[in-house]
């Protein structure tokens, strides 16, 4: 095999396709990445068997043929080498020879045949969305998966589609996210629960362009996407996700209108007296004067007042700061709207249209607030 390419195509590809090389594994294989000129494209391919990836680059293929390279010593050195056209051949052992300029090195490579290509998904039912969207709907969304195996389908998300609308969700056990996407054109329902990070190493690689779409196919295994030269292949997590809705209500006894960077910086603050690990709770207090926000701990105490549009009781309720400050984040409306019942029952940010709706549990803070 001998293929010439720039260098900033080589290691775009690479580290495309790097995303899908796992970090720990018995099969050697697995820690390369496949360079597969047999046909008339150069595609680099990483698969760790529960996500796999495959990239097209450009490039001028001299000689035909397929290799693999163990993935961190060939990202490596592609990285630092120069700015330039760089040449890449083998001979029928696989011994490797990179060359860039003066740079010239050697390394051994692996035949493909032991190489795990990526499964054949039957391409036909899919959604399209432009990148931007599904960029923005991760962001919104992936902070709330657990991070944990406890339970498997914590680490994933919900994928639901209902006529025209997406609807992505994720919950840890301690709150739960959702966004609803309005699609151009009405689908057959559908529902799957996709890995947290096929959705993580995904949202790198996108663009996030409006203009650019992503095709995303559905088989009762497996989850694609595909965008710029890019695919992405993933397995689903397999079992019946969480009954969402069941956990949702519009009952509320208290509502809050808050502008939403005052409410953020507030609770940032709040949180420079808290130690990494320590679970200290942010107590709000809600009345017809405003909402007060302290906090305490063993380095110090705090407290802030923020006007607000309130409705209906008054209310002391306390929260994880880190809940709140995730959800608040990914907002991007100028205020939003805070519904409570209780100092026992979950709070819900979210939307007039119900675009998106953060639940956030409670918790005790009866031992702070002396």
């Amino acid at each position: 095999m001998k293929i010439i390419c720039t260098k900033s195509d080589l290691l775009r590809g690479v580290n495309i396709a790097l995303k899908a090389v796992p970090s720990k594994t018995t099969m050697s294989i697995l820690e390369c990445i496949l360079i597969d000129a047999s046909k008339s494209e150069i595609k680099l391919t990483a698969n760790d068997m529960e996500l796999g990836i495959e990239t097209t680059i450009k490039g001028l293929i001299k000689e035909r043929g397929v290799v693999a390279l163990d993935a961190k010593i060939f990202s490596d050195i592609v990285r630092k080498l120069p700015d330039n056209d760089v040449v890449i051949e083998t001979d029928e052992k696989f011994s490797t020879i990179i060359t860039c300029e003066k740079a010239n090195f050697h390394i051994s490579g692996k035949s493909g045949e032991d190489f795990s290509y990526l499964p054949y998904i039957e391409k036909t039912d899919f959604i399209t969305l432009s990148q931007f969207t599904l960029k923005d709907v991760i962001r919104q969304t992936i902070f709330s998966i657990a991070d944990n195996d406890n339970n498997k389908l914590m680490t994933g998300e919900l994928f639901e589609i209902k006529d025209d609308i997406l609807k992505v969700a994720s919950l840890d056990g301690h709150r739960i996210s959702i966004r609803k996407i309005e699609l151009k054109e009405s689908y057959d329902p559908k529902k799957v629960v996709v890995p947290g990070k096929t959705l993580q190493e995904i949202s790198k690689i996108l663009s996030g362009e409006a203009e650019s779409y992503v095709k995303i196919f559905f088989t009762p295994n497996h989850i694609v996407f595909e965008f710029d030269n890019t695919i992405v292949v993933s397995r689903l997590i397999e079992g019946e996700y969480f009954r969402i809705d069941q956990m949702l209500s519009n009952d509320y006894e208290t509502k809050v209108i808050i502008n939403k960077r005052e409410f953020l910086d507030c609770i940032d603050r709040a949180t420079l007296l808290v130690k990494e690990g320590d679970k200290k709770p942010i107590i709000i207090h809600i009345t017809d004067e405003g909402m007060e926000l302290k906090i305490n701990s063993q380095i110090g105490s705090m407290k802030e007042e923020i006007d607000i549009e309130k409705e209906g009781r008054d209310i002391m309720i306390g929260f994880n700061p880190k809940f709140l400050i995730d959800a608040l984040r990914v907002i991007d409306d100028e205020k939003v709207t805070i519904y409570l019942m209780n100092p026992k029952a979950p709070c819900f940010i979210r939307d007039e249209e119900q675009n998106y709706i953060y639940l956030i549990l409670p918790v005790n803070f009866n031992s702070a607030s002396n």
